[in-house]
């Protein structure tokens, strides 16, 4: 049984980075618990834009003509995989290849050059978390907080294995699962 939304359930504990969550849930797996029962939702999203470089003409008719290029070549190829004789295969990719850097670089320019200077920049955007829940399904929460070594009073903000602290792993067994896991059938959990 899933969850009815990715953001139902019960949070079973709370992650400053989005690895430390994979970890866990990574540990439920190797545990054989139904991880399809586990959602991870990342809380106070904000979206993070970083200037990679300033643009101008000249790097708008490269990035262009790069990129028109590649998609020129993949055209080329694709219609040259119809061709007759290898002669033609070769002479279709190279057209393609000329055609679509050519074009490229005109819409690329083009399109620069019709922002009339309001965005001089080349930047990349990302979504970044400020914490990553792991949810459960209420109806296996006490079977994910016996896996991971969680008392049943345990907030969902506090650090999620008994000895973590922030930028450091928790210690498992040999067998890569914490020490809760290896209690004796019918034993209290800790």
């Amino acid at each position: 049984m899933q969850p009815t939304s990715p953001s139902a359930g019960t949070v079973l504990a709370s992650y400053p980075g989005y690895a430390d969550a994979q970890a866990a849930v990574d540990r439920l797996s190797d545990a054989r618990f139904p991880v399809q029962r586990t959602s991870i939702v990342g809380r106070d999203l904000r979206l993070v834009e970083t200037v990679t470089g300033r643009l101008d003409y000249r790097r708008a008719a490269l990035s262009g003509l790069a990129t028109g290029a590649w998609f020129g070549l993949l055209v080329g190829l694709f219609v040259g995989l119809f061709a007759e004789d290898a002669g033609s295969w070769l002479g279709l990719l190279l057209w393609g290849l000329l055609f679509g850097a050519l074009a490229g670089l005109v819409f690329s320019v083009a399109a620069y050059a019709a922002t009339g200077g309001r965005r001089d920049f080349v930047s990349t955007s990302s979504l970044v978390a400020d914490r990553y829940d792991v949810l459960v399904d209420p109806a296996a929460v006490a079977d994910a907080r016996r896996v991971l070594g969680l008392s049943a009073s345990h907030p969902p903000g506090d650090p999620p294995v008994p000895g973590y602290r922030p930028g450091t792993e928790p210690r498992f067994g040999p067998d890569g699962l914490p020490p809760s896991t290896h209690l004796p059938p019918g034993a209290p959990d800790r």
